[in-house]
């Protein structure tokens, strides 16, 4: 399997398992989409809430491309400093949902910067009662500060190039969109159940091994590769005899 195909199904992958962060953090907008439409009217909420979720993983895929580019233009040390980042965010994002250190909360308050300037754009978008509001309060709130998707940009973040960094992020956001979709009991049932202490343990180990799995991946093949050119740097080579050969 390719690097690119394995960091598709890895988001993927925290996308779904994150149904829970997801709902505790979007949970609001969710009912909010479903109150604005009376509950009879089943086309009509559908329609907002597939707006608002197209806006948000639209959002989420703009920032998988541009972290991805940024990411390209790091000096090439040969360090595997991208996929290093990427898997300490995935540790420290197990460690947040088993409650062991709560360490990801320093970046999202670094995103709340940001947040706090696109926040007053988004409420314009308020109340969300058609489609083109829904898809700008979506695109908004793709910016919400949240420890999931930093984890997951640290996969775009390898990607060193736009389209694929967005098409990681964009597989993401899919990855989120059932806790997403399902509004009202159904959502509230997901929750509980993702609430569980096992449910919630099982998951942060299921993090914390692939992170360390990320960064010893990246440190073997640096290892591998720096071993692989001192071989070739100390070998014999046959090429000054060929040289004296032309003389």
């Amino acid at each position: 399997m390719s690097e690119f195909l394995l960091s598709l199904v890895a988001a993927l992958g925290l996308g779904l398992a994150g149904s829970g962060h997801c709902l505790g953090m979007c949970g609001g907008v969710v009912a909010a989409l479903s109150f604005a439409v009376p509950a009879e009217a089943r086309v009509a909420r559908w329609r907002l809430n597939l707006g608002y979720n197209l806006g948000r993983i639209a959002s989420y895929a703009l920032m998988g491309g541009l972290v991805a580019v940024l990411a390209g233009q790091l000096p090439a040390t040969g360090l595997p400093l991208a996929r290093t980042i990427a898997g300490l965010l995935l540790i420290a994002m197990g460690l947040y949902l088993a409650n062991w250190w709560r360490g990801l909360l320093w970046l999202e308050r670094g995103g709340h910067w940001l947040w706090r300037r696109l926040k007053p754009i988004g409420d314009r978008c308020l109340p969300l009662d058609s489609f083109p509001k829904a898809l700008g309060a979506g695109m908004v709130w793709g910016w919400l500060p949240c420890g999931l998707v930093y984890a997951a940009l640290g996969y775009a973040l390898v990607q060193a190039d736009f389209a694929r960094g967005a098409a990681v992020m964009l597989v993401f956001g899919l990855g989120t969109l059932p806790a997403l979709w399902v509004g009202g009991m159904l959502a509230g049932r997901l929750k509980a159940a993702l609430a569980q202490r096992k449910v919630r343990l099982a998951l942060a180990l299921a993090y914390i091994a692939f992170g360390a799995w990320t960064l010893a991946s990246a440190w073997y093949h640096q290892v591998a590769h720096t071993g692989h050119e001192h071989a070739e740097h100390h070998a014999p080579s046959a090429e000054p005899a060929s040289h004296h050969h032309h003389h």
